[in-house]
């Protein structure tokens, strides 16, 4: 029973499934057969489960993936490792030797079926699974040579072949051992996570992309050869008055420690902070090979005016016409008709005018903008201050008086500013009206008309009964289409003041002409000594308008101060306007502290027109008769007639007192005014005194004659000649600390002078010549010495006198060359 028994047991036991439980062993999994209280036959497979490459885990198996006749998935074992397929290849072959023991057993692979299932062991499918292994592991190799052979060619395509570093012992040593197992895998690029984990891989990368481009960039440098030295550049270089080392050096792009060498060179021991002149700074800047562009204070007024206008952008612009005359030729009349001219005012019936200036608008569309006669002195400092605002003058004469004093002013003032003359001969409806007399006089004054042969245009008109007062315009505008008066508008504005004053509740006006763009409202502008920003233009008729273009006057308001009759007005940036306005202003107070009456006085002028080297006399004669200022022209034309060295030229000169107009033109272009016989009234005085003019008066023509010749003559170099004084005999030197060398002298003929000049001979011979540092009689320092008498000299910055030689002493005299 017992034995039945335990036979049943037995046979129970061996027919129910055997249990595989798992188990770590060595670190690794293992599936081991459970056999009661026996060890287990045959040989333990490992079975590692892949990592996935992102994050990690474990991958699990697919159940539904169907099997292979030998109980395989078909891609279990493709999915294997290297490592897991070699392992499973030694199991099968081991297994294939030893078929003839039952005992053994085979685990199976892993497998995507449940773990219930059991894999058939049998000897075919044993050698078609290891077959398989071997054809995969195949099928990797010469995966991982055509990967190798790929990257080799484009290793070998892109990167130089780097130099092959001898390998010594020690780098064998060092180098980490392999598996045998993988070094045919080596290169394909894959790295199970068993190598990671046991190091047991190398990997052979190439050179990264930077140092392909460090290698390519060397070799292209080594092909290009030795650098060469880049060659000097030389600059032209601004320099102000001051400027330091530094700047200096950063403006020529050279080295400071250069630039302070260079220096010390010429003596100069400068910081690289010190501040050095111009004239320094060009030495220094000539040794380096720079050219120097010199600039100054009033190099802030380049470029004030714009640059010049594209002949494109040009239109014809108004003529500016100034209508000048003698005093009751109709002058007022003249304008007043010609007011009624305007066919615009005609229409609005009648002109309101507010300003000094206005324009009108002829029939034939033309626009005419005149000066409400400035008069002479205006006209003057227009022209002083360089505003040429008149294209036109018209001078009006009278058909009945001829020519008077002031229209020969008016026409040396036109012929002065180089301007076109019209005449208008005015008053022809008077019954002794004459008009080629006044043509017949205009031939004294260089005016031929037209009617003569000249070139002149003459009109006849009467203001009263507007006669040809057509004729007048149109004259007036055939000369300006002769001149070709054109403006840009499309820019910022420049432009002349006609007058300013100082008006209460609105500060300073200034009445504007302006010449070349458009003046608007909010410009920023500039005029002389003063700047400021229009807040209001106003037109000759009274009206507010926004803008004005060329040739058209306007009073200004919003200037900050007032400025004088003829200053240019341009418009500029808010900065640029006040640094100018400021220089200006500088200079004008600068040159009001100067003295400049004493400037104008007749010494004064005589040292200028030498120290200057002026060739030209300028004069302005008035006279009580015709004949004296002729007599006076024609003595001054005579004293330089035979001398090419200098002239004279007569400015203006007329019959009547010294008026304010004669005083601006002198004190204009710097000329001498004479009055003969004649005096200055009360304002031409205080306009002299105010610009510092100097009046000479004369009641005898030799002494005009005189004081001009005198000038003229200062024109002339002097002579220079040397006066003898005497001589003296050195009897006795001493040597006194103080002074040096002392000569103890004999004066043997003439006198000796104290700073005068003196020649030291021996043996007749000059030796030295130079002038006298002391002079001394006994104790006492004396200006002279005469004949016989004993005195003490000492030569200045020179000591070499021996006993026996002669000092001769003399005077340099400059002698005055006068006129024949």
């Amino acid at each position: 029973m017992t034995d039945s028994k335990k036979t049943d047991d037995d046979t129970k036991a061996e027919d129910a499934p055997k249990k595989k439980p798992l188990g770590l062993k060595g670190g690794t999994l293992s599936l081991k057969t459970a056999t009661a209280g026996a060890k287990p036959a045959g040989t333990v497979v490992e079975v590692r489960r892949k990592r996935s490459a992102g994050r990690g885990a474990i991958q699990t198996p697919d159940h539904s993936a169907p099997t292979t006749p030998q109980g395989n998935p078909p891609s279990s074992l493709e999915n294997l490792t290297s490592s897991e397929r070699d392992a499973r290849a030694k199991a099968l072959k081991e297994a294939l030797e030893n078929e003839g023991n039952t005992d053994s057993k085979i685990p199976p692979p892993p497998s995507k079926s449940s773990a219930t299932e059991k894999m058939p062991t049998t000897h075919e499918a044993r050698k078609a699974e290891l077959e398989e292994l071997l054809r995969i592991e195949e099928e990797e190799k010469s995966k991982a040579e055509v990967v190798d052979t790929a990257n080799q060619q484009k290793f070998r395509e892109s990167a130089p072949v780097p130099a092959i570093k001898k390998e010594t012992e020690r780098d064998q040593f060092k180098k980490p051992s392999r598996n045998p197992r993988d070094n045919d895998r080596r290169r394909g690029g894959k790295i199970t996570v068993t190598q990671v984990l046991n190091n047991n891989f190398e990997r052979d990368r190439g050179m990264s992309m930077a140092a392909q481009k460090r290698a390519r960039e060397k070799a292209r440098l080594a092909s290009q050869g030795p650098k060469q030295e880049a060659e000097k550049v030389f600059r032209e270089v601004t320099v102000p008055e001051t400027i330091t080392v530094e700047e200096l050096a950063n403006r020529m792009a050279e080295r400071g420690v250069d630039v302070i060498k260079s220096l010390m060179k010429l003596g100069v021991m400068a910081t690289i902070n010190e501040v050095i002149d111009a004239d320094t700074a060009e030495l220094v800047i000539e040794d380096f090979g720079h050219k120097i562009k010199r600039v100054t204070e009033s190099d802030i007024e380049i470029g004030i005016e714009g640059v010049e206008d594209d002949p494109k952008d040009l239109i014809a612009r108004a003529p500016v016409v100034t209508i000048m005359g003698h005093v009751d030729h109709g002058k007022t009349s003249l304008l007043d008709a010609l007011h009624e001219t305007d066919v615009v005012a005609g229409e609005a019936g009648g002109i309101t005018q507010h300003i000094g200036a206005y324009q009108i608008k002829v029939s034939s569309g033309e626009k005419v903008t005149f000066l409400d006669t400035p008069g002479h002195a205006a006209f003057t400092e227009m022209r002083a201050r360089g505003a040429n605002v008149t294209d036109i003058v018209v001078i009006v004469v009278s058909a009945a008086d001829s020519i008077m004093p002031q229209t020969i002013e008016a026409i040396n003032h036109a012929k002065a500013a180089e301007v076109p003359i019209i005449v208008a001969v005015n008053k022809i409806d008077l019954p002794d009206a004459n008009p080629m007399k006044v043509k017949q006089d205009l031939l004294q004054h260089e005016l031929i008309v037209e009617d003569m042969g000249g070139e002149i245009q003459c009109v006849e008109v009467s203001a009263l009964q507007k006669t040809n007062l057509d004729k007048l315009v149109e004259a007036i505008v055939l000369q300006s289409e002769i001149l070709e008066l054109k403006a840009n508008p499309n820019r910022d504005a420049q432009g002349a003041v006609v007058e300013a004053k100082m008006e209460p509740g609105r500060g300073s006006v200034a009445t504007v002409l302006v010449q070349n763009g458009t003046l608007k409202i909010g410009d920023t502008f500039v005029v002389g000594a003063e700047f400021g920003k229009v807040r209001a233009l106003i037109n000759d008729k009274g009206e507010q308008i926004q803008e004005a273009g060329p040739g058209l006057p306007v009073e200004v308001l919003g200037l900050n101060g007032t400025p004088d009759a003829g200053d240019v007005l341009n418009v500029a940036d808010e900065a640029k306007a006040r640094e100018i306005a400021e220089f200006r202003a500088n200079q004008k107070r600068e040159k009001q502290a100067m003295a400049i009456t004493s400037n104008r006085t007749f010494e004064n002028m005589l040292a200028a027109s030498h120290s200057d080297s002026k060739k030209t006399l300028s004069v302005v004669i008035k006279g009580d008769v015709h004949g004296s200022v002729e007599a006076i022209i024609g003595s001054l034309n005579k004293m330089t007639e035979d001398n090419d060295e200098i002239a004279v030229q007569v400015l203006h000169s007329g019959v009547g007192g010294i008026t304010e107009s004669d005083v601006t033109l002198a004190g204009a272009s710097n000329a001498m005014l004479i009055g003969f016989n004649v005096r200055a009234n009360s304002q031409a005085r205080d306009q002299a005194d105010r610009d510092g003019v100097m009046i000479k008066y004369y009641n005898i023509i030799y002494n005009v004659i005189d004081d001009a010749k005198a000038i003229l003559s200062g024109m002339l170099d002097p002579l220079e000649r040397e006066e003898y004084l005497g001589q003296a005999q050195i009897r006795q030197v001493f040597n006194i600390s103080k002074y040096g060398n002392i000569a103890g002298c004999m004066v043997t003929t003439g006198m000796v002078k104290r700073g005068a000049g003196v020649r030291l001979l021996r043996d007749d011979v000059v030796i030295h010549e130079g002038t006298l540092k002391t002079l001394k009689r006994f104790k006492d320092e004396v200006k002279e010495v005469k004949e016989g008498t004993e005195c003490g000299m000492a030569f200045e910055k020179y000591d070499d006198i021996k006993e026996n030689d002669v000092i001769e002493c003399y005077e340099i005299v400059e002698e005055a060359r006068t006129l024949d």
